[in-house]
């Protein structure tokens, strides 16, 4: 556990010391700013619920981000007790204001991989293939930023994956209940008709 630990804490040193830039910064930046609060897969699930062809869609989203938000802030942040790596490594420097709620998992991650998951599913390539590079960006900007472990993005998008994969069943269950009882309705009336 000491050389994973280890192998966190360096990959965000590496990061601090190597890789930060003005023009990288404000970048990464604008991608937490859009995970802030899942607010841009939020709009996108309105949006699509609000269209008659992806209709589906939309509301896949919901639920994997309604499933997700429960998960991951209602019951594993408050299970895990994670605290933040700049809580416990003073010398590394956020970038942002730093949150007050636990590290693990990230739920900017989480979030984005529930709602890249289910579009990757559903959705066209040139739709879901930028879902999921938005969701990428908006995880590694934890890494980067200082808020958050490697494993706490990680986590967070194979929790992500398992809200997508739950809400997934979920539609395809209910449409399947929707099918049969509109197939009995029709073979009731065809019956009555007889």
């Amino acid at each position: 556990m000491f050389a994973f630990d280890n192998f966190e804490i360096g990959a965000l040193y590496l990061i601090q010391d190597f890789m930060r830039t003005p023009k990288l910064t404000d970048f990464l930046e604008s991608m937490t700013d859009l995970g802030n609060a899942g607010f841009i897969w939020l709009a996108l699930a309105i949006v699509l619920i609000c269209t008659k062809k992806y209709r589906k869609v939309g509301y896949a989203t919901f639920l994997s981000l309604a499933m997700n938000l429960i998960l991951t802030n209602g019951i594993l942040k408050h299970i895990f007790k994670r605290a933040r790596p700049f809580d416990t490594y003073p010398d590394l420097q956020p970038l942002i204001h730093e949150p007050t709620d636990w590290s693990f998992p990230s739920g900017h991650s989480s979030a984005s991989f529930a709602a890249a998951f289910v579009l990757y599913h559903y959705m066209p390539k040139k739709f879901s293939i930028p879902a999921l590079i938005l969701a990428t960006l908006i995880a590694f900007s934890r890494l980067y930023l200082g808020v958050h472990y490697p494993s706490d993005v990680i986590g967070g998008a194979a929790i992500g994956y398992l809200t997508a994969w739950a809400s997934e069943k979920f539609m395809t269950y209910t449409e399947k209940k929707t099918s049969a009882k509109s197939q009995n309705l029709a073979h009731k009336k065809r019956a009555e008709s007889a």
